[in-house]
C-alpha cells in the first residue's frame, strides 16, 4: 500500500493488478448511492400539508372526518381584461399578484353564438356608388384595363389583349383611336403604372 505505483517495489504483474483494482475502485458497489427510504426533504403532501411520507402512507387515508384543502386554480392563459378582482370565493383564481379574480367572459359564452343561415341571398354590391375612373377604362370594350398597354402612335392606353386583337384583325394594323396605319402589336409599350393597379 503506497501512494504511487511508481515508488512501489513490486513485480510488474502485481503493479498491473493494483492498477486495475485502483481504476475500478470508484465503481465498486460500496460506493453506490443508497436509495432514500422516504421522500426528499422538500416534498410536502398536498392534502395533509405534512412532509416525510408519500400518498400510500398518508395518515389521513381512510379518515372520514378529514376535509381536504381546496385547490386554488391559477389564471394562467386568461387575459387580465377578462378578469375581475373578487374576495376569496368559490371559483376564484389566484393571479400573479397574489389576489383572487374571476372571469367576466362567462357572460359572453352564456349568450351563445348568433348563427347565420348557410344560404343567404347575396347583398347587392355597391359598385354604383364608386364609379371607376376614366383612366382605368379602355376605349375598346369600356371595361377596366387588364395588363394595360400604351399604343405608340397616339399614347392612349388599352387592355393588352384587346388592342393586340384589334390590331391583328385589321388588315392594315389601324389604331382604333387615331386611325394611323402600320401600328404593329410588337410596338406596344406596357403601362407599368396601371399594371400595378
Amino acid at each position: 500500500q503506497t501512494a504511487s505505483l511508481a515508488e512501489a517495489s513490486a513485480s510488474e504483474e502485481n503493479e498491473i493488478k493494483a492498477l486495475m483494482i485502483w481504476s475500478c475502485h470508484e465503481y465498486d458497489s460500496i460506493n453506490y448511492m443508497k436509495k432514500p427510504l422516504g421522500p426528499p426533504p422538500s416534498y410536502t403532501r398536498f392534502c395533509c400539508r405534512k412532509p416525510g411520507h408519500y400518498i400510500k402512507k398518508c395518515p389521513i387515508n381512510g379518515d372520514k372526518n378529514f376535509e381536504s384543502v381546496p385547490r386554488i386554480k391559477k389564471n394562467t392563459g386568461i387575459p387580465r381584461s377578462f378578469m375581475i378582482e373578487v374576495p376569496n370565493t368559490k371559483g376564484a383564481m389566484l393571479t400573479n399578484s397574489g389576489k383572487y379574480a374571476m372571469q367576466t367572459i362567462k357572460e359572453a359564452y352564456a349568450r351563445g353564438k348568433k348563427e347565420k343561415p348557410p344560404f343567404l341571398p347575396e347583398e347587392p354590391s355597391s359598385d354604383d356608388d364608386d364609379p371607376v375612373p376614366d383612366e382605368l377604362l379602355h376605349l375598346i370594350c369600356k371595361d377596366i384595363m387588364i395588363d394595360a398597354a400604351v399604343i405608340p402612335c397616339c399614347g392612349n392606353s388599352y387592355c393588352d389583349e384587346c388592342i393586340r386583337t384589334a390590331l391583328l384583325e385589321s388588315e392594315e394594323h389601324i389604331c382604333p383611336t387615331c386611325h394611323q396605319t402600320d401600328v404593329l402589336p410588337d410596338a406596344l409599350i406596357a403601362y407599368k403604372c396601371l399594371c400595378r393597379v
